[in-house]
This record gives C-alpha cells, sequence and structure tokens, in this order.
C-alpha cells in the first residue's frame, strides 16, 4: 500500500512540471479571406475581413475554442432587380459566424499544429439579412516567434444553410497569436 501511495505522489509531483509547458489560454486575431457561396448570388464571392478565436485548455492536448468572424465584399445577385447601364451593380454584403467547440492539439518544437469541429451560428446581410446555423471543421498550425506570441496559418470549411439551400464556404485566416 505504501508503494502505491508513494508512486502517485512521485508522479503528481512531475505532473505540474508537465502541464506547465503547455499554455493555459491562447488569442488569435488576425485577416480572413472567405470564398463563399452565397444565397441567390451566382457563383462564389471573395469576401475579406477578420477572425478572432479564444482558446481555454482544458487538458494539454485538448482546448475549448470560441471563434468569430466578419467577411465583407461586393456581390453580384443571380435576380437583378434593376439593370444599370447593361449589367447589375454589385451589392454590398457580410457574412458573420460565432462558432464553439472542441480544439486537438500537439506542440513538435515552435510548431503546434491543430484541429477543430466547430457549431454555432452565421449572419448573412446585404440586399437582406438572414440566419443560419452553421459548423466548421478545419485546423492549421501556430508557429512560436517568442514564448508569449506565436503566429497562425489556419483554413476551415464552413457549412451554412441559408436560403433552405446548402452552402460550403472556405475560410483561410492569418494572424497574431497570444499564449498564456
Amino acid at each position: 500500500m505504501r508503494v502505491v501511495a508513494g508512486a502517485i505522489l512521485f508522479l503528481l509531483s512531475f505532473m505540474g512540471n508537465a502541464f506547465a509547458q503547455v499554455p493555459k489560454a491562447s488569442i488569435f486575431v488576425g485577416y480572413s479571406y472567405m470564398s463563399a457561396d452565397l444565397p441567390n448570388i451566382s457563383g462564389r464571392q471573395n469576401l475579406n475581413g477578420w477572425e478572432g478565436s479564444l482558446e481555454g485548455k482544458v487538458l494539454p492536448f485538448l482546448g475549448i475554442v470560441a471563434d468569430g468572424s466578419g467577411h465583407y465584399g461586393t456581390t453580384q445577385v443571380l435576380i437583378c432587380p434593376v439593370v444599370v447601364g447593361g449589367h447589375c451593380p454589385g451589392v454590398k454584403g457580410n457574412l458573420y459566424t460565432a462558432l464553439f467547440g472542441p480544439r486537438v492539439s500537439a506542440s513538435f518544437g515552435r510548431l503546434r499544429p491543430f484541429a477543430h469541429v466547430l457549431v454555432g451560428a452565421a449572419d448573412v446581410s446585404g440586399s437582406g439579412s438572414e440566419f443560419s446555423l452553421a459548423s466548421a471543421v478545419g485546423g492549421g498550425v501556430d508557429f512560436k516567434i517568442a514564448p508569449i506570441l506565436g503566429w497562425r496559418f489556419q483554413g476551415d470549411y464552413i457549412h451554412t444553410h441559408f436560403s433552405g439551400q446548402p452552402e460550403g464556404h472556405a475560410r483561410f485566416s492569418t494572424g497574431i497569436v497570444l499564449r498564456f
């Protein structure tokens, strides 16, 4: 019995050192590009914007993520209500997402690759506004620059269901990561 208790005490004393090497939280803010499949629009639309996320670690390899993004651009409407000069004028459009879910990651030197599955909501606006449930599957890699500073490259496939039709959006983001 003393041997088992001694072994458990020995392991617990070194567990703190193992967890000390893993950041407890991270904040990401950066530029984001989206190739969007929007409702009532001909073809895919190129939207530029921002993305931000907050991650809290539950275990060294598992975190919970809150992710938000906003993408903006001028889109062409499939059915043009007013023809100006022989073509359809563009409509300024926005696509916002708010997603939450688990993220798995592991450190390899200065690299920390990760993968996540997120669910939440999306809102698209332009000539009108519409709300949809959304999900995202993706991942990326963080490059450690300094103890609390890093750079992220990330890619996601975001699924929405606006106007009763499923849409798939490709999102690519890059920016600064602060690790605490």
